[in-house]
């Protein structure tokens, strides 16, 4: 499974496949920091208002990486799905921030 597999949804079903097998929750969690380049850079930005790019990307990142976690755990599993898949963020100090990325790792088929 990899970042552009077509079977993740946050739905808790897929159009045109039937689930076989529940394999559970599985996951992705990053922890990230703000650099002080990234933060004084960020402050730059903001002085003129607008999209903080350096935040936007930072976010983005944490994101995709922990989404990717969450589908090579999938995979581990024997997985060849994933429904349900939400995010979630709590920070947990000063600058760091947890991402998380979950869902139930599935194995489907195409409906006959």
């Amino acid at each position: 499974m990899n970042q552009t597999h077509p079977l993740t949804t946050t739905t808790f079903e897929l159009p045109g496949y039937r689930a076989m097998k529940s394999h559970g929750v599985v996951r992705g969690i990053v922890v990230r920091s703000r650099s002080i380049i990234g933060n004084i850079g960020a402050g730059i930005q903001s002085i003129f208002g607008g999209n903080i790019t350096l935040y936007t990307e930072l976010c983005e990142r944490a994101r995709e990486d922990a989404f990717n976690q969450m589908l090579t755990h999938a995979g581990k599993l024997g997985a060849n799905a994933v429904v349900g898949v939400r995010y979630d963020a709590t920070e947990i100090g000063n600058g760091i921030t947890e991402v998380i990325c979950y869902g139930t790792a599935v194995s489907v088929e195409p409906m006959a």
